[in-house]
């Protein structure tokens, strides 16, 4: 389509060229032709004044100016010509051999200027099919040797797997000590984590430390519409890599032509087998001594084909785990060098606030805090910007244009204090950090809680103060207005999901004991779970339906219960979240133990201390004949 379009460009181009050089050209006026009768008639009356003989044409100009122009024969004399009467007439007679080479060349212009153009045609067909045959070249990004712009150092929270790929840069730098002593380095080496723990910062950093030519490719790149295209590529970035040996290759998302074979469904899916089957052949076919490593990231691992995970192929898998909170801070240690930071900063407080970051976390959280500073005109980085940063990229930026009427707001705060104060109370739910009503992204606030310490257990206690701790905000709602908003949702969403797991996938339901229900088939062509193949039968259908509900509902009710024997807590701390729209800190302890301030008893007005007695029937005059009798009773006979 491009090659079309640029060859109609060219032609219109050209169609101006010529109607432009047309129009430019002076144009003389072409004389009359007449016959050589009439010229002879015209000499005998003395008409003609002068006579240019070219080869058998006969240029003739009259007294009166006219041009004219008249043919004799070719081997005939001018003066043999009978009748004609040349006396007084001036002749010049010009060689016939004579070439006009001008009259040539506008003559030909339009005949140049076509085979100019068809040349040009074919030379773009010509550039055209080189491209095609282009295609099957590998688009791989090679990286010197002796220039690494990324280390060992420049990699933090991932120590372990450091310490698994560091034996491939010892084996790049010193491969005859290995090879004396028959070692053989893996041919393939997995990198396995989800997205943005830096696997592909692990590969350039194993580049970087060996010293040794780097590869890089991504699996999409393999893959054309034109068959055969993927394998043609794998062949030449294999040779291209033995010819600089040692070296590695790395191939980034590699399940994108590594899934499973035998799902295609043609087309497209035919040429990605096609590809992953040259990846294999090429693996296979690595001499020992070929110190060619090739390194390879997902975050897919249970898609990809057996054949890959092999011995002999990628039969080393590196994980890269949620880093810890002394890799999180070290981390942040390395996203903050170069940075002017404020003495006030604590990396260690950000560490424990960030819980479940990955390494692009941290360094997100460095880019959003540095913009806010620049943009409040600070010359360091402090701890207010780093909070906001961290809110930002959890809940996304405040919305401070959205207007919120005061009964949406006094609901809201309800709300999430109902979040915090559910989770205060009970034993097995995390710490609550924060309370906000301030608006981000899709919410009107949030409530955020931090572990105290990092968990990779979660036990089924744990899981039942989590649910009554969603449902807080439900439970307030409920017990505070005696109404219910849309408010709580996602949260009864997520309280479902976690309830439907509990039963299905972590055998925490007493009724249906440790068993998991529901075979959750992937189709590998769609690359989604898109089914769910039962594998129980009506009756269990019901039951797990029956224990969902249950457990759910014992959640609400924990939380109902908790926030109405702290119904006095729950109103003081909303009347100060409605002011503050944030409490988070030392700040939120304060408020959690300060003691509530008991209300003013109002004095009792006359009007109503007489309304009282009329509505008990009691009068003066009767407590007055109560009072004798009570003395009557107790005089002794």
């Amino acid at each position: 389509m491009k090659f079309r379009r640029s060859t109609i460009i060219y032609i219109a181009i050209l169609v101006a060229a010529i109607a432009l050089f047309s129009l430019l050209l002076p144009r003389t006026q072409e004389p009359e032709e007449i016959p050589l009768s009439q010229a002879i008639t015209m000499s005998q009356n003395g008409e003609i004044e002068s006579i240019l003989v070219e080869g058998d044409t006969i240029n003739i100009t009259t007294f009166a100016g006219t041009e004219l122009v008249t043919f004799k024969e070719l081997n005939t004399s001018i003066y043999e010509i009978e009748g004609l009467n040349l006396e007084g007439v001036k002749i010049e007679v010009k060689s016939s051999s004579g070439f006009n080479w001008g009259n040539m060349l506008i003559s030909f212009l339009p005949l140049l200027l076509f085979g100019a153009l068809i040349f040009f045609l074919f030379s773009q067909a010509r550039g055209a099919n080189s491209q095609a045959m282009s295609f099957g070249r590998s688009k791989a990004r090679l990286f010197p040797a002796n220039t690494p712009t990324v280390t060992f150092g420049d990699v933090a929270g991932v120590e372990e797997a450091k310490e698994e790929v560091r034996e491939v840069v010892d084996f790049l730098k010193s491969r005859e000590k290995f090879q004396a002593l028959g070692a053989r380095i893996p041919k393939g080496m997995l990198l396995i984590g989800p997205p943005g723990t830096g696997k592909t910062l692990l590969a350039r950093a194993i580049a970087g430390e060996a010293g040794v030519p780097f590869f890089s490719i991504s699996g999409s790149e393999f893959v054309e519409m034109f068959v055969g295209v993927g394998a043609s590529r794998v062949r030449d970035l294999f040779e291209q890599a033995k010819r600089n040996a040692p070296c590695i290759i790395f191939i980034d998302e590699i399940d994108a032509v590594g899934r499973h074979r035998g799902a295609g469904m043609g087309g497209s899916h035919d040429e990605r087998e096609q590809t992953l089957n040259q990846i294999l052949v090429e693996m296979d076919g690595f001499d020992t001594n070929t110190s060619v490593i090739v390194l390879a990231a997902t975050n897919r691992p249970d898609i990809l084909d057996p054949a890959l995970l092999r011995p002999g192929r990628f039969d080393r898998r590196i994980i890269l785990d949620q880093p810890d909170i002394n890799g999180r801070t070290a981390i942040l240690k390395i996203h903050a060098k170069g940075k002017p930071l404020a003495d006030s900063v604590d990396l260690v407080a950000l560490a424990m606030q960030r819980v479940g970051f990955w390494g692009a976390d941290g360094a997100n959280v460095f880019i959003v805090a540095a913009t806010l500073a620049a943009r409040r005109d600070q010359k360091v980085i402090e701890m207010p910007e780093f909070e906001e940063s961290i809110d930002r990229v959890i809940a996304g930026p405040e919305r401070k244009s959205r207007r919120i009427n005061p009964k949406e707001k006094e609901i809201t705060a309800y709300h999430e204090v109902g979040h915090g104060l559910v989770a205060k109370m009970l034993p097995n739910a995390d710490p609550v950090h924060k309370i906000s009503i301030v608006a981000r992204g899709m919410t009107l606030g949030h409530t955020r809680q931090l572990p105290a310490e990092d968990r990779y257990l979660m036990t089924r206690s744990q899981f039942r103060d989590t649910l009554a701790t969603l449902l807080g905000g439900y439970a307030a709602e409920e017990l505070i207005f005696n109404e219910l908003s849309t408010g709580a949702s996602n949260d009864i969403k997520r309280a479902t999901e976690l309830a439907h797991k509990m039963v299905t996938s972590y055998g925490m339901s007493d009724k249906l004991g440790p068993r998991t229900f529901g075979n959750k088939e992937e189709m590998v062509f769609l690359g989604r779970e898109i089914a769910e193949q039962r594998d129980y039968g009506d009756k269990i259908a019901n039951l797990i339906d029956d224990e969902v509900r249950n457990i759910i509902q014992t959640a609400h009710e924990t939380a109902k219960k908790t926030l109405t024997e702290n119904k006095a807590r729950l109103k003081f701390i909303a009347e100060k979240l409605v002011v503050k729209e944030t409490l988070e800190g030392e700040e939120l302890e304060a408020v959690f133990s300060e003691a509530i301030p008991e209300p003013e008893a109002k004095p009792k007005t006359k009007a109503k201390a007489k309304a009282k007695l009329e509505r008990t029937g009691v009068t003066k005059a009767t407590r007055a004949v109560v009072k004798s009798l009570k003395h009557i009773q107790s005089t002794p006979m």
